[in-house]
Formats: structure tokens, sequence, C-alpha cells
């Protein structure tokens, strides 16, 4: 077998994309979106028709444009989430928008709505994970929605604090995203690191470790890798959401896969501790790499929905 077959006996594998043509080819389990993401599916012959039918959505409301391009970005999110189920036996992953990611009242409304649409469209909500960044007021929506039986995907993930706020709020699944945290180890140190040694890497595995030896039922899935190195030290991780071009990497290559994460006999190097907002605040800050890179992220993903509400007025 090839190495993409082999990692998915070990581990679920998720594709990282909008496309629904590389959806149908790698025939991944679930497959998440971000703004990113739905900023580059909508410029797909596969979608032309799905984002001028919103478009003419949007043309015809009324009320402010803020309202209106807010609803117009939902909707295009949940029509390509809805199409990509088409093509998954699993979950679809879709996004809060990342403006949104330090007011929990509004997260909590605006997941409340995505998924108010999916069902209209009759998905069931257990096909849908919605995203949000894993800022503290992210992590206390994602608390008061999984209580409402509305699972969470929180992204953004960079520093231990968050992993360890996320397992103690009951959030579905977590995504610490490999390849940034190493883009940013390699930018302050001008090293070159091994698939081993690479921080974002060691990163999941001390997470993992965390969860499974505390029995937290939290799925982890490694995310935002660089190389298919990264994904072979984390094959065994519950899950890995993947790109196009890495899945025809491993699907190219017939080398043996070792599995790298196992649960039995896990355990973590790290005591038990359940963080309130200002402990979480400080350890978070005390991270200079997960400071720096959530907010970041959040920039990149706010500048993204921007200009999916831009495209969608100038057509």
């Amino acid at each position: 077998m090839n190495k993409l077959d082999q990692l998915k006996q070990m581990t679920d594998v998720v594709a990282d994309t909008g496309d629904v043509e590389a959806i149908a080819k790698y025939k991944p389990q679930d497959a998440t979106t971000n703004p990113s993401l739905l900023l580059k599916a909508v410029e797909l012959p596969a979608y032309k028709q799905l984002f001028d039918e919103v478009r003419q959505w949007a043309a015809s409301q009324t009320g402010s444009n803020t309202e209106i391009l807010a609803q117009s970005c939902d909707r295009l999110a949940v029509e390509i989430g809805v199409e990509i189920l088409k093509m998954i036996p699993g979950r679809v992953s879709s996004e809060v928008d990342a403006r949104l990611s330090f007011d929990t009242a509004a997260t909590i409304a605006r997941a409340r709505h995505l998924i108010a649409m999916y069902e209209e469209r009759g998905i069931a909500r257990d096909r849908v994970l919605i995203k949000m960044a894993s800022t503290w007021e992210g992590i206390e929506a994602a608390r008061q929605l999984e209580q409402e039986s509305i699972q969470c995907n929180l992204t953004l993930l960079f520093g231990f604090a968050q992993a360890r706020a996320c397992a103690d709020a009951g959030v579905f699944l977590i995504s610490p995203f490999v390849g940034r945290i190493l883009d940013w180890h390699k930018a302050k140190t001008g090293q070159d690191f091994s698939p081993e040694d690479d921080p974002g890497v060691q990163s999941v595995k001390r997470i993992f470790r965390y969860y499974k030896a505390n029995h937290y039922n939290t799925v982890v899935m490694g995310a935002s890798f660089r190389n298919t190195g990264e994904i072979e030290q984390l094959a065994g991780c519950d899950r890995l959401t993947i790109g196009p071009s890495l899945l025809e990497s491993l699907e190219a290559d017939n080398g043996k896969l070792e599995r790298s994460l196992d649960v039995s006999g896990v355990k973590s190097e790290d005591e038990q501790r359940v963080l309130n907002e200002s402990m979480f605040r400080f350890d978070h800050n005390d991270d200079a790499m997960a400071t720096e890179k959530l907010a970041e992220g959040i920039r990149q993903f706010a500048v993204d929905q921007v200009k999916l509400e831009q495209l969608i007025l100038a057509r």
C-alpha cells in the first residue's frame, strides 16, 4: 500500500480543502474549510453556479450591507459544506467569522445560525463541526455550544494553555497548527528542523500524550503541514487534516509508514491542571510563539473574510 492508504489504517484522514474534485479523488473521512479555503473554492468551476446564486440572493436582500454580507458568507460556507458532505462519510467544518474571535455571545449566535442553515438544508448537526479560534472567548463559546449538541473544532491552536482549556471545556476537536509553529521557530532561530525535531510535531505529540493520559475525549487533529515528514511523525494521531498536494505526495510514496503515536501505555510529562481565565491568559501570554501566531492567524482569516465579502459585492 502507498503511505496514504497506510495512514488511513492508523488515523482518520481529513481533507484540508474545499475542492470537491480533490475530495472525491482522495476519499477522506472528513473535510475542513476556513475563509482562506472558501476564497480559493469560489474560483473553481464547480462552484460558479452556487456562488452566483449566493450573490443573487444577497442582491435581493434589504438591510445594511454589513448584515447582508455576513449572512451571504455564512450561506456560501453552508452551501459549499453541503456539496462537500455529498462526497464524504463524515463531517465538514465551517468557520465562524474570525472578527468575532473575542466575542463569546456573538460567536455562539453565529454558530447557532450556521447549524440552523445546515439543518434547513436537511443536514443533521452531527455531520457538522463549527470552527472558531482558540481564544478564551472562543473556548467559552464552545463550552456552551457543546452543551447544545453543537460540536466544535477549535482552530488556530498553537500553545499548550489553549489545549488544556479546550479539553476542560469539553470541546469535540482541536486543530493544533503544526506548520505555522515550525515557521515561527525557523524565523526566530534561522535553523532547519528534521521531522523528528520539528517543534510543531513535538507540540502535537505533547498534547496527544496529555489528553490520552488524562482520558480526555477531545479529538486531536494535527493541521497546517509543510511537508510529509511532519505527517509521518504524527501517524496514529486521532485525525490529520491534509491539503491536496501533500495527499498526492503520500499517495505516490510506496514506502513503509510506521505508527508514531499510540494510546496504549501513554504517559504525560505534564501535570493535569484546570485553568481559569486569568491563568489561561497568563500562560498563553507567557508563550511568545502561541501569542504571536494566534493573533496573526486571526488577522489573516479576517482579511480573507473581507476579501470574500468584497467578491460578493463586486459580482
